[in-house]
């Protein structure tokens, strides 16, 4: 039985008779071809990909497992429509925190119309697109069984400042959401060290993912984005494994021809520039613990 997905943050979604994704319930994702050949060209991009022998796997790891497409009643009612069939990247995982980081300080690329790259160009001025390489698209956070999440509304997250987008990933590591109705508690980070840091985790798999922007030229991912998310009780029981970083959203994706994609990789380094920063606070804070404990342990 098909439905909309539970833990969708950002983008179309299938709901009160619009056009968006469904999943099965048993690890596929299904997401219909957008109009104005941007579908077409994502499948294109997908079936491309799927095909290149040059990709080691290190890399195909970020990617959604793709499983090729398949036509039936689109969720809007409107007729049967090709989707796109992926893995479910939320599939299996309880309470998941996801966060949705649009890359690249333009949206828009060669080749498209006026009118698009003013829509893009206005949108990228309004958020921090322009400014920090990279927005948060939408993202939603687990506290507890009594909190339950935070997920700001798409509105508010199309408004966060550079400040906003700071405390944003800050409280995406938050030991609980109670902060986030009161504006004099900070958030406490205390998962910064096990969620973004550590040999496995979210900074590690961006700087890796960043080493290979560094050297392709295959593809420009133009106004894609990265999709980090974890489960909170994993990382309370010391399992840092479970943090995954996806790369999504293909439908923008043009031929490198032999040009490194610096718009994409700009964005990714002022990225992990910012994780890279709360994860030191975070370190900085927790070695500051360990030796006032060793303090009073001498006295």
């Amino acid at each position: 039985m098909l439905k909309a997905p539970d833990h969708q943050v950002a983008g179309h979604q299938a709901r009160d008779g619009s056009l968006g994704p469904l999943v099965d319930g048993s690890g596929y994702f299904y997401k219909p071809l957008q109009n104005l050949d941007r579908g077409s060209k994502e499948l294109a991009f997908y079936t491309s990909f799927n095909s290149m022998n040059g990709i080691p796997p290190r890399i195909r790891r970020f990617f959604p497992s793709f499983h090729g497409s398949e036509t039936f009643q689109a969720s809007d009612g409107s007729g049967l429509l090709p989707h796109l069939v992926l893995e479910d990247l939320v599939f299996g995982r309880k309470n998941p925190s996801i966060m949705d980081v649009k890359i690249g300080s333009r949206t828009w690329y060669p080749g498209v119309s006026d009118d698009y790259i003013q829509k893009c160009f206005t949108k990228d001025m309004k958020t921090t697109s322009m400014s920090l390489g990279f927005r948060l698209s939408g993202l939603q956070v687990y506290g507890s069984e009594e909190s339950g999440y935070w997920k700001p509304s798409k509105k508010a997250v199309q408004s966060f400042t550079v400040e906003d987008v700071r405390l944003a990933l800050r409280k995406f590591v938050s030991s609980d959401v109670g902060w986030a109705s009161d504006k004099d508690t900070l958030p406490d980070c205390s998962l910064a060290t096990r969620i973004y840091g550590g040999p496995s985790g979210v900074l590690a798999q961006l700087i890796e993912l960043k080493e290979w922007f560094e050297d392709q030229t295959i593809f420009h991912f133009n106004s894609c984005s990265v999709l980090v998310l974890y489960e909170k009780e994993s990382a309370l029981r010391g399992k840092t494994h479970g943090a995954a970083v996806k790369l999504v959203d293909f439908a923008h994706v043009l031929d490198g021809n032999g040009i490194i994609d610096h718009n994409f990789l700009g964005g990714l380094c002022s990225l992990i520039k910012f994780i890279s920063g709360i994860v030191a606070e975070a370190n900085k804070a927790l070695h500051g613990l360990e030796s006032s404990a060793d303090g009073l342990e001498l006295h």
